[in-house]
């Protein structure tokens, strides 16, 4: 039912307009005088027998503004501020009141306010454009939003300020602007932009707005405590206490967000830092959003993955709906998404490789290789990463990438370490990502008396550091020739190196020996046992020998005869007991 509300007068009322719920129950003449959208309609008669009655649909502003319009149409003074401008002008439009009708009339009076008063200030103009976001279409039909937004970017950058200032000064207008819709944001920052505002102040204006508006920007996962920290468990963490519409309308609201953040990125690398971009690319894969903004956010993250940390990188494998029902692919998921970061280390390659064709300076190769081998030891943590994909992004950076391989090592010492049971066709095939002859001193020391590595390793990192600490000592040895005074100072320092590496050899020696004397004892008995093998085949071999020859077929043919005379004559076996015993 309809709430009623009656201009008191002595003259009765002719006319009853409802706007939404509420009814107003006025006289027709001053309305028909200033608005010419009422007097352009066939009026009704009321059936409550109030006169005439209209019923206004869609209209700008709702009752609180209708009433305002009331009181300018009967002559009271007229309240005009920043908080109902907008739909004043808006519901003027509406109701046509134009100087046609009557000088003076609603229009002009609200466009003067909005031009003289309310775009000349900050303030008013970013209230104005608030109130707005409830007047589409109209405000953006009598281009209200466009001039508001215009005067904002022209405000904001009236001077080339520096990003330090921007940050210390004048960073009081980030978080106004950070306080608008997302459409209204973005045509702020395209007008920025187009006045030749620096790329760092666009990129501070919408790591503002994302750490306003994208709440999971904050979540920080860290190594083995994100392991099933999922794409739901997240969600779930933003959007509890909201009801299943609400989240859904939220999901829809969030990915527009982040779509529209990064169509509005500078295409310049120092525009915003990678840290940012790694946040934007974990919200975009939880909320969804598009292959082709995925993989412009991996882009950019390979241009600057120089600047990147390890935590960082780890982004968790985010589980999907087809995964929450198959257990089993659930069971062998691994705890981060390694393909992501397979796949910025590919974009970094291809950027480094352009680079080099345009004769430029590379210099992130070292900063990416040790960040990486960080990141190894940190996913190599992991129970369920292969083989496989560890050998393939060990392998992604080029040799020459790595001066040194300690990181690398101390990775697939992990690995081994978190995968005991691995064959040892397997520690081999993954201890051949590493170059021995680029481990330190202390690494090889550590690696000869890791039981984990295979034998082969072990021997390979003995041999090569051996090779090194020869070179060494005959590259510290003091020059003949030269000033005596550096020669006196650098001699006890270059002493002290050789008697280190010296000890150090020393050591290494030692262990080498031991696995010598090792080996020396396995051969040793290997050919005890060939030998017993020989010495019992060749008796074997011999008696047959024996018994294949001629005089031993004579002779047991002749033992024959003998018995068989023996045998028939007994006489003669029993006459000769002397003979018996001169043979026996």
């Amino acid at each position: 039912m309809p709430k009623l509300k009656y201009v008191t007068s002595q003259i009765p009322t002719d006319l009853s307009i409802q706007v939404q719920d509420i009814t107003f129950t006025v006289h027709k003449y001053p309305l028909v005088s200033k608005c010419g959208y009422i007097g352009h309609l066939e009026l009704q008669p009321s059936i409550s027998n109030f006169g005439y009655e209209l019923k206004l649909e869609n209209f700008p502003g709702g009752p609180e503004t209708f009433e305002v319009i009331l009181k300018f149409c009967y002559g009271l003074p007229l309240d005009l501020n920043p908080h109902n401008i907008a739909a004043i002008r808006c519901a003027s439009e509406f109701l046509e009141m134009s100087e046609e009708l009557e000088d003076g009339n609603l229009i002009s009076k609200t466009e003067a306010f909005l031009t003289f008063v309310v775009l000349s200030s900050w303030k008013d103009t970013i209230t104005v454009l608030k109130s707005c976001e409830a007047l589409s279409p109209w405000a953006e039909n009598l281009q209200i939003v466009r001039r508001c937004c215009d005067s904002i970017a022209w405000k904001a950058s009236r001077d080339n300020s520096t990003i330090a200032d921007v940050v210390n000064e004048e960073g009081w207008w980030l978080d106004d602007v950070a306080g608008l819709r997302i459409d209204h944001f973005m045509r702020i920052i395209t007008a920025i932009r187009a006045k030749g505002t620096k790329p760092e102040i666009i990129g501070k204006c919408i790591m503002c707005y994302a750490t306003r508006w994208l709440p999971g920007m904050d979540v920080e996962v860290e190594g083995l405590r994100g392991y099933g920290y999922g794409k739901n468990e997240l969600q779930f963490s933003i959007l509890s206490g909201k009801n299943e519409d609400e989240c859904v309308g939220h999901n829809k609201e969030q990915k527009t967000i982040i779509e529209s953040l990064v169509s509005l990125l500078p295409p310049q690398p120092e525009a915003v830092p990678c840290k940012f971009l790694l946040k934007m690319l974990k919200m975009a894969i939880v909320y969804s959003a598009s292959s082709a903004l995925i993989a412009e956010l991996e882009k950019r993250v390979g241009l600057t993955l120089e600047n990147a940390s390890v935590n960082d990188l780890l982004i968790p494998n985010y589980k999907t709906e087809d995964q929450v029902k198959m257990n089993k692919q659930q069971e062998q998921r691994t705890m981060h998404d390694i393909d992501v970061v397979q796949r910025i280390v590919e974009y970094f390659l291809m950027h480094e490789q352009e680079q080099q064709h345009q004769l430029q300076p590379i210099s992130g190769k070292s900063n990416v290789s040790k960040l990486m081998d960080s990141y190894l030891a940190e996913i190599a943590r992991d129970p369920n990463l292969s083989i496989t994909k560890f050998q393939v992004l060990a392998e992604a950076l080029p040799e020459n990438a790595r001066t040194c391989d300690d990181g690398l090592y101390r990775a697939i010492d992990t690995y081994l370490k978190t995968h005991p049971s691995l064959s040892e066709h397997d520690r081999k095939k993954i201890c051949k990502v590493m170059n021995c002859e680029k481990l330190s001193l202390d690494a090889c020391m550590h690696a000869a008396q890791n039981d984990r590595l295979p034998l082969r390793t072990v021997i390979q990192v003995l041999f090569s550091e051996q090779v090194k600490m020869r070179a060494a000592m005959r590259g510290k040895e003091p020059a003949v020739s030269g000033n005596n005074s550096e020669h006196e100072v650098t001699q006890p320092s270059t002493k002290t190196e050789i008697m280190t590496l010296k000890s150090e050899l020393e050591n290494v020696k030692e262990k080498m020996a031991e696995l010598q004397k090792d080996y020396s004892e396995l051969q040793h008995e290997y050919a005890k046992l060939n030998s017993k093998h020989r010495n019992l085949s060749g008796w074997i071999l011999s008696w047959k020998k024996i018994r294949k020859s001629a005089l031993f077929n004579r002779k047991v043919e002749g033992d024959g005869t003998s018995e068989e005379q023996q045998r028939s004559n007994p006489l003669t076996h029993k006459d000769n007991p002397r003979r018996r015993q001169s043979v026996s």
